[in-house]
Formats: C-alpha cells, structure tokens, sequence
C-alpha cells in the first residue's frame, strides 16, 4: 500500500491514496496539488468516504475545483480536481 503520485499527461497528474484513512487522502492532495501548476489537472483516486469531506473544505479554501465525481463498484473515489 503505496501512495502513487505520477504525471499520466500533460497537465494532468494521478493521485491513488486507496487504503489510506483520515487525514492522509487530505495531506496528500494537499501536498500533490502544491507541486503543480494552475490549470492542471489532479485525478484522485480514494477509498475513505470520511475522507471526502475534507477533501471538500480543502478545496473550497484553497480555491481549487472538484471538477468531476466517479465511484467504482469497489467503492473506490476517482475526482479530478482542477489547481487554481
């Protein structure tokens, strides 16, 4: 169970954070999203349904985007956030 933080295309990077609870999926968005650039793109990929809540007041405070919401039949979270 390994964080995952990698660039997928230009502007768009993947964060996987399955596995990880409360506050982790938060700091690690948090520290993805400070490395890059605004207008990017940040797919999120978690599992803690406590963890989107955060998440939510995180963004909104910071200005960024939840641009898109998806759920698998896992229960696994895919977002894509947009950096402002």
């Amino acid at each position: 169970m390994a964080v995952q933080f990698r660039k997928e295309a230009d502007g768009v990077f993947l964060l996987d954070v399955k596995g990880y609870v409360c506050p982790h999926p938060q700091l690690y968005t948090k520290k993805s999203l400070e490395k890059m650039k605004p207008g990017e793109f940040l797919d999120l990929v978690f599992d803690n349904p406590s963890s989107a809540e955060s998440i939510i007041s995180m963004c909104e405070a910071e200005g960024n985007d939840i641009v898109e919401k998806s759920k698998d039949p896992s229960g696994a979270m895919k977002w894509r956030i947009r950096k402002a």
